[in-house]
């Protein structure tokens, strides 16, 4: 099989910042993957960061994913920013209304 996509993550050293990066597609193929890479952390960071540089692709199932992160993070109340989004990618956060729920840098 072909492995389509890489989640990597990266607790800062102070343990407050998760970033998780997203190579390749981002669909219902990495569920497991980017739900382990926030549930299996030791700490519980304060911010997450989703860094979309290498996305070359996001589907439903990857925003029903963020929902749950932002869930994971505390809700109305969580630190969850989306990084280095490409043109595509923001433009199906866009139309998701995203921007409401995220800060998309």
């Amino acid at each position: 099989p072909i492995c389509r996509m890489a989640i990597s993550t990266q607790l800062s050293a102070d343990g407050q910042e998760l970033t998780i990066a997203i190579q390749g597609r981002f669909d219902f193929g990495a569920h497991q993957a980017f739900r382990d890479a926030y549930e299996r952390v030791e700490s519980t960071p304060k911010r997450y960061l989703v860094d979309l540089q290498g996305t070359t692709y996001l589907d439903s199932s990857a925003l029903c994913m963020l929902l749950l992160l932002r869930d994971h993070a505390g809700g109305d109340h969580a630190q969850v920013r989306l990084l280095n989004c490409n043109s595509d990618v923001r433009k199906i956060l866009a139309i998701s209304n995203f921007e409401q729920l995220f800060q998309i840098a």
